[in-house]
C-alpha cells in the first residue's frame, strides 16, 4: 500500500478545483467530491477546509458548498481574510482594501479611515486599471509601505477556462511600489500553521490535498506535511516537471485519494 498514507490523523483540503470548480453560475462539484468529504468525516479523521476563497464572505461560501451538498460548516473554513482581520488589529493597520464587493463584510469591524496599508484580494471584475491605481497612488505615498495580499495564486479554473488570480496583481503592486507583500493565504506558512492548530494534529500526522503545485502542495509540505496533488482543478500535466516542487503522490481526484487514505486506517 502506500506509504504516503499511512499514519495520518488529519485531512487538509483545498476547495476550489479539489471539491469543485466555480463559475459564474456558481460552479459544480467534482465527480466523487460530496461522497468523499461525506467518508472523511464518517472516518472519525479530523478535517480542515482550507481555501485562498476570497470572493465572498465564509458564510455565503459555505452556504453554495452546502447547496451542491457538502457536509461543510464555517467553522471547519480556514480562509485568508480573518486572518488578516486579525492581522490590522493587531498592528492597529487601517487597510484601503481591493478586494472583491462580496468580501467586503468581512472586513466590517476594521477601521478604513485615512489607510496606512493595502489589503489585496481576488477582485475579479474590481481590477480594472482606475482601482488599480488608485491602490498604487495610496501605497507609494506611504513612508513605510505595507502590502498585505490574501494569497498570491497564479491563476484558477472557474467552468469556462483558466482565470488570472490575486498574485499577478499584487505582484504588479510590489514591482510599482518597490515592496515585498506579506502574504496571508496559502502558501504562508502561518496559514498552513493555523489550520493544523485548530484540527490539534502535528504536521507529521496531517495530508494536504490539493490542486496548486506550488501553493498547495509547496506550501504545506514546507510545513513538514504530505501534500498531494490531484488531476482537477487548475491541475495541468506539465505540474509533473515541476523543477522545484514534487507531490507526495498524484492522484486523479479527492475521491481516490480519500480510498487510498481509509485503506490504511
Amino acid at each position: 500500500m502506500a506509504a504516503w498514507a499511512r499514519a495520518v490523523r488529519g485531512l487538509l483540503l483545498d476547495v476550489s478545483g479539489v471539491l469543485y470548480d466555480s463559475g459564474g453560475d456558481g460552479g459544480v462539484p467534482i465527480a466523487g467530491s460530496v461522497e468523499a468529504v461525506r467518508r472523511i468525516k464518517a472516518s472519525g479523521l479530523k478535517l480542515r477546509f482550507c481555501t485562498n476563497e476570497t470572493q465572498a464572505t465564509r458564510e455565503k461560501f459555505v452556504k453554495k458548498l452546502q447547496g451542491m451538498g457538502f457536509d461543510i460548516s464555517v467553522a471547519e473554513v480556514t480562509a485568508p481574510a480573518p486572518a488578516a482581520c486579525r492581522i490590522l488589529k493587531e498592528r492597529s493597520l487601517r487597510p484601503h482594501l481591493l478586494v472583491h464587493n462580496d468580501l467586503v463584510p468581512e472586513f466590517a469591524e476594521i477601521d478604513k479611515a485615512n489607510p496606512n496599508c493595502i489589503v489585496i484580494g481576488d477582485a475579479a471584475e474590481n481590477f480594472t486599471y482606475a482601482n488599480l491605481n488608485e491602490a498604487f497612488r495610496v501605497l507609494i505615498g506611504m513612508e513605510k509601505p505595507v502590502l498585505i495580499s490574501l494569497g498570491r495564486g497564479r491563476y484558477y479554473k472557474e467552468t469556462d477556462g483558466l482565470k488570472l488570480d490575486v498574485g499577478a496583481y499584487m505582484k504588479a503592486l510590489e514591482y510599482a511600489c518597490d515592496v515585498q507583500a506579506e502574504v496571508v493565504g496559502k502558501p504562508a506558512k502561518m496559514f498552513f500553521e493555523s489550520a493544523l492548530a485548530e484540527m490539534g494534529v502535528p504536521p507529521q500526522q496531517a495530508i494536504m490535498i490539493g490542486d496548486d503545485i506550488v501553493n498547495d502542495v509547496g506550501g504545506a509540505q514546507r510545513c513538514g506535511m504530505r501534500a498531494l496533488q490531484v488531476r482537477t482543478g487548475k491541475y495541468r500535466p506539465c505540474d509533473e516537471n515541476h523543477p522545484h516542487v514534487k507531490p507526495d503522490a498524484y492522484v486523479n481526484n479527492l475521491a481516490e485519494a480519500v480510498d487510498i487514505i481509509l485503506q490504511q486506517l
